[in-house]
Formats: structure tokens, C-alpha cells, sequence
């Protein structure tokens, strides 16, 4: 069995394109994937940049924003 110090010893020596593909692996793992929350979360993106390029929504400065939260 491989102890975990040489895993990680074995995995950082890997090229870097094998690591990032490591680590999208591993955090995949954790946090699958879910195909129909990601895309609801895009049409409502899409639907948001719509109403943002129509005039629909105004869109408020982030310093703006901040400045009213941290004045609470």
C-alpha cells in the first residue's frame, strides 16, 4: 500500500497539464457534477445578461454596493 507522503510526493512530480487534470479529478470527486443545477444556473445567467443588455435591469456600481452593506 502506498503511504500518502509518497503520493503526494509521486503526484508533484507529475507534468503540470497531468496535475491540473489530477486536481480536477479529486475536486470532482468531492463536488460531482450536476448537470441540471449547472444548467439552470446557466439560463438564468443568460437571462440576467439579457435583461442587463435590453435596459430591463440597471446594474449598480460594486463600490456602490459595498458601500451601502458596510454602512449597515
Amino acid at each position: 500500500m502506498i503511504k500518502t507522503q509518497e503520493l503526494f510526493d509521486e503526484a508533484v512530480s507529475l507534468p503540470v497539464e497531468i496535475r491540473t487534470q489530477l486536481v480536477d479529478k479529486l475536486l470532482r470527486s468531492l463536488h460531482p457534477v450536476q448537470k441540471e443545477i449547472d444548467e439552470l444556473w446557466a439560463a438564468e445567467a443568460e437571462k440576467r445578461v439579457e435583461e442587463i443588455k435590453s435596459g430591463k435591469v440597471k446594474t449598480i456600481p460594486g463600490d456602490e454596493v459595498f458601500k451601502k452593506i458596510f454602512g449597515r
